[in-house]
């Protein structure tokens, strides 16, 4: 099968590789029609992980099921389902109490708990950049679409991680209708934490970034957009919220965040949402942040350590949340929006390519060139 195979530091290609196939008999085999480049892939893709040589990329994957396993129960060959991108076994401890991004089985490696598709330090499992996948205890981890999947792969994709993993900001920022809410980042998980809050009916939805493609999409679904090339972005959001700060705030960067000069800070966006977000106001953090980073600029997060604003989160009486979402968690209800009309999160996708022209795609999305805001991968199309 053809698949995007990463080769190092800003290398990827389109190289043909051993078909994935049933291993185990719980397993799945989708054929692949829709795939995204993610903004974590990039951590990957630039070479600031320990992805291996010749993995196969992509973890937000929806296609057709061509075979399963002799144990899979419940999904059928033919049906079109999303994939979320943790891989869960759905009987330990952790996946029991919804914990699903930190199953205790998937990762074979001592003392780890989570796995992903085509992820570094998420097991061993390929991604789904390609023509086919193999999905591990199929029956759970598969979201069967409904009949109306053809049309809206584009938006039922981003049930994958996107969309779920906006929410889940939301979520552990614990937003309430009538609360104003801050997000650091427009990025596709950051927009999608606008489209949550907005969705939540937060009163007020500000998102902090300097790419104008970016902060235009933000704009398109009522946010405010704020510049922080203009002047810093807490002036910015104080001055919105009447000097109080924002009711809750979203972090939708990690640790790869920039200023406007182009410094790399891993801490900025954290040390701004505790002088953002008000009093006793809440964080929810799903940027990635990870245990060391030897290629940083920065020494302390070299370790893994952030200089972070402790004295202030702490004097300020504020709560905050983080980690990788439980896609299962909130994959089925937000199906349910799409399938009724209610939410059209494809709106935040620019280009949609083939499977040849997907290194192409990653290097426009890299540079995080005008207008490249989300891209989609199509291997094939569903029949």
């Amino acid at each position: 099968m053809r698949a995007v195979v990463y080769n190092g530091p800003r290398q990827v290609n389109v190289e043909q590789v051993p078909d994935a196939r049933i291993e185990r008999p719980t397993d799945v085999l989708v054929r692949i029609t829709t795939t995204n480049i993610c903004g974590s892939d990039l951590h990957m893709y630039e070479g600031r992980t320990d992805f291996e040589t010749g993995r196969v990329l992509g973890h937000e994957n929806l296609g057709e099921v061509v075979e399963v396993g002799q144990a899979v129960d419940r999904v059928r060959v033919g049906d079109v389902v999303c994939i979320p991108f943790n891989i869960s076994c759905g009987f330990c401890a952790n996946c029991e109490k919804g914990l699903t991004a930190f199953c205790l089985t998937t990762n074979p490696e001592p003392g780890m708990a989570g796995a992903a598709y085509g992820f570094a330090d998420m097991g061993p499992y390929n991604g789904g950049q390609a023509e086919l996948l193999r999905v591990p205890y199929g029956d759970f981890n598969c979201l069967v679409l409904p009949d109306d999947a053809k049309e809206k792969q584009a938006d039922y994709v981003m049930l994958a991680d996107i969309w779920p993993t906006g929410w889940h900001a939301t979520q552990l920022a614990c937003v309430q209708a009538g609360e104003t809410v801050v997000i650091y980042g427009a990025g596709p998980v950051g927009l999608m934490a606008a489209y949550s809050a907005t969705l939540k009916s937060a009163s007020k939805v500000m998102v902090v970034d300097r790419h104008p493609d970016r902060l235009a999409k933000a704009e398109e679904i009522g946010a405010i957009a704020i510049d922080d090339s203009k002047s810093p972005p807490v002036d910015q959001v104080m001055e919105l919220t009447k000097g109080l700060g924002a009711d809750r705030g979203c972090e939708c960067v990690g640790y790869q965040a920039h200023d406007p000069q182009g410094h790399e800070h891993p801490n900025m966006t954290l040390n701004n949402l505790v002088k953002s977000v008000k009093f006793t106001g809440t964080i929810g953090v799903v940027g990635v942040f990870i245990p060391s980073d030897p290629g940083s600029p920065d020494d302390l997060f070299k370790q893994g350590e952030i200089a972070f604003d402790y004295g202030m989160f702490w004097f300020k009486g504020q709560t905050i949340g983080n980690g990788q979402c439980n896609v299962k968690n909130y994959n089925r209800a937000l199906m349910s929006l799409i399938h009724e009309g209610k939410a059209r999160p494809s709106w935040v996708v620019s280009h949609e390519l083939d499977l040849d022209d997907a290194p192409d795609g990653y290097e426009h999305f890299d540079r995080r060139d005008l207008g490249w805001t989300k891209v989609l991968i199509h291997p094939g199309e569903l029949s």
